[in-house]
């Protein structure tokens, strides 16, 4: 009974410090978790706030993309526009360029030809014919000059120009085109040199434009991010503030209800306490013990602890034994050993028990977290290894489309290539046939007008002959250099003898003859004349259309190129971002692998486990009481002292 009286203030000792120390963790606790409250309630307007921001600042990105992008494309536009525009002065600049050195090739000629006295040499050349073109067609050319000049190229081998006034205005002529020719020169250099430098500035300013659209976009995809980040942590504050504040209010119903329990555990126990004591103090009362003497014949005493005492021992060391069947224990047989032995007392043994109890206690509390923490990482890892696969998955697919963007891409860029080849060689091809047929026009356009010319000089001349009347004498020139006419041939001597007979029948026809055939020279003059009008416009609209088509490939080209850029660059991402995923996964599996290898056994032998430990605890705690009741004062000796121990 003073042992029952110890068990009793020992737990109500043991229930105080339990007591305490929940009481140490409502306040503590509870003082924590309600700044946690106050600072979840004070973190939710910040986030909000800063949602706003972070969304405002991302409307803001995305339109300073859109402009430039907006910007770019302007640029690039620009580009290509001058680079057409380019093309097209450069042809121009080729093709006047190639005229100015026909005509000053001709020109130099000529004037070689006069000095040596050759004149009438030169005009039978293709030179000759060039040089009356250019004179009929020069601006720049006085007109008294141009008649000069068109007279020289236009006369027969017996005429005889005033050399010196031709050379001079030749002379004057092939400076005036020299001139020309640098000043067309000089402008094609200034032309070029403006070229560069805008298609300097305009790649200047496109790489400007596209580092800011890069940069920009990286920062709104950070940008999206954190918002995300900071919504999933509004909602998570949210949710944990709720939790928070019913964990709260759930802590001080139980704090509540842990004082009342414990002040009325205090005061039953303090009755049982006193009980205990009344009863000890009668029991052991003088009068009490010579009563129990004469009451209880065949004993002398009830102290008998030797006997007892090895009751109790080998009660204990039956149940420990029966525990050492069950499990395998270095310290049951150790406790098993001291109870055979005769030295050691039973506190050590009791001490050995409680002891192996807070072992096997300890042991169950690490087995409970172990089962938690193989459940938690169980549950994560296979999670994260979904969303790792999914990725993978997901990674793949963009791979596989990345790939096809890249072979279509590169496909059409191939295609637009061979197209602004194909353009530029056709356009090519166009000028050189251009060039040709103008050359052909300008040719028979001459050699028809010499033709005419000289069809028009045989009719004057049978004319002369034939028909007086209807002849026209050529022009003369004075010394002074004015035009006047020759005199008027004598009229035909009277009618006499018939000594010849002219030809005056056939003649007409002859000059009949001669006139049909200016006449088809006029006709086939007209067409040329329309043919290549109609050539040189159709000429003209292709060169255009051409232009223009190839600005827009181009352009076509260099957005391909880019788009080609960035699927390849996205293509790169991919593969890199697969490869460390599928890294990851890997890590992933094998650390499910680990964990299995860790956690298996357990989790399948964790409930027998339990079991068997509540078993061996609860014996280990029936042992220790059989060992505790070896220190009472009254011993069970016989069934009637266990009766009147019962009532």
């Amino acid at each position: 009974m003073q042992a029952l009286q110890a068990k009793v203030e020992a737990e109500g000792e043991t229930e105080k410090k339990l007591y305490d120390k929940y009481m140490c963790y409502c306040s503590t606790s509870g003082g924590e978790l309600a700044k946690q409250i106050a600072d979840a309630e004070a973190k939710g307007p910040q986030l909000v706030a800063a949602i706003a921001e972070g969304e405002s600042q991302l409307v803001q990105l995305k339109e300073d993309v859109k402009a430039h992008q907006v910007d770019r494309a302007a640029a690039k536009e620009a580009m290509a526009k001058a680079t057409a525009v380019r093309g097209e002065e450069k042809a121009k600049f080729d093709a006047y360029t190639a005229d100015l050195s026909t005509n000053v090739q001709a020109m130099t000629k000529a004037i070689t030809a006069i000095e040596k006295g050759a004149g009438g040499a030169f005009l039978q050349t293709v030179a000759a014919s060039n040089l009356r073109n250019f004179a009929m067609n020069d601006n720049k050319i006085a007109d008294a000059d141009r008649q000069d000049i068109l007279a020289f190229l236009s006369s027969n081998s017996d005429y005889a120009p005033a050399s010196g006034e031709i050379i001079g205005i030749m002379k004057q002529m092939g400076d005036e085109m020299a001139a020309d020719l640098k000043e067309a020169t000089d402008g094609e250099a200034a032309a070029v040199k403006s070229y560069d430098e805008l298609m300097a500035a305009k790649k200047k300013e496109e790489d400007a434009l596209t580092k800011m659209i890069e940069t920009k976009l990286e920062r709104s995809g950070s940008l999206a991010v954190e918002i995300q980040e900071m919504k999933n942590d509004m909602g998570d504050t949210a949710d944990g503030l709720e939790d928070d504040k019913k964990f709260l209010a759930d802590m001080a119903k139980n704090c509540a209800e842990k004082t009342k329990l414990f002040e009325e555990n205090v005061k039953y126990r303090t009755e049982e306490l006193l009980a205990l004591a009344d009863t000890i103090k009668v029991l052991n009362d003088d009068d009490a013990l010579e009563l129990f003497k004469k009451t209880l014949p065949g004993s002398a005493s009830f102290l008998q602890v030797d006997v007892s005492t090895a009751q109790m021992k080998s009660q204990a060391l039956s149940m420990i034994n029966a525990l050492r069947r069950r499990h395998n224990s270095p310290q049951l047989d150790f406790i098993a050993l001291s109870l055979r032995g005769r030295k050691i007392g039973f506190e050590q043994v009791i001490k050995m028990i409680d002891d192996l109890v807070v072992e096997l206690k300890k042991d169950q509390v690490d087995d409970d977290a172990k089962k938690e923490y193989c459940a938690a990482e169980f549950d994560s890892s296979d999670d994260k290894k979904k969303v790792l696969e999914k990725g993978i998955a997901d990674l793949k697919t963009a791979i596989v489309d990345a790939e096809e963007g890249i072979t279509t891409t590169t496909g059409e860029i191939a295609a637009l290539a061979d197209g602004i080849k194909a353009l530029d060689k056709a356009v090519t091809e166009a000028t050189e046939q251009r060039k040709e047929e103008n050359e052909d026009y300008t040719a028979l356009m001459s050699s028809n007008a010499a033709a005419k010319e000289l069809l028009e000089f045989a009719k004057n001349r049978l004319n002369k002959f034939y028909n007086p009347k209807l002849y026209k004498p050529p022009a003369e020139k004075t010394a002074g250099g004015a035009l006047v006419q020759t005199a008027t041939a004598p009229p035909p001597p009277p009618e006499s003898i018939q000594a010849y007979g002219k030809k005056t029948e056939e003649s007409n026809g002859i000059i009949a003859m001669i006139d049909m055939l200016i006449k088809d020279l006029d006709k086939e003059m007209t067409e040329a004349e329309v043919t290549e009008k109609d050539a040189q416009g159709d000429y003209e609209s292709f060169i255009s259309d051409s232009a223009t088509k190839r600005t827009q490939d181009s352009k076509s080209l260099t957005d391909k190129e880019g788009a080609l850029a960035a699927l390849q660059g996205s293509l790169e991402d991919h593969k890199g971002s697969l490869t460390s995923t599928e890294n990851e996964l890997a890590a992933t599996e094998q650390y499910i692998h680990t964990l299995h290898l860790e956690c298996d056994w357990l989790i399948k032998y964790f409930d027998m486990r339990k079991e068997a430990r509540a078993n061996e605890i609860d014996a280990l705690g029936k042992a220790s009481a059989v060992l505790n009741g070896a220190d009472y004062s009254l011993i069970q000796t016989s069934a009637r002292a266990r009766k009147f121990l019962r009532h």
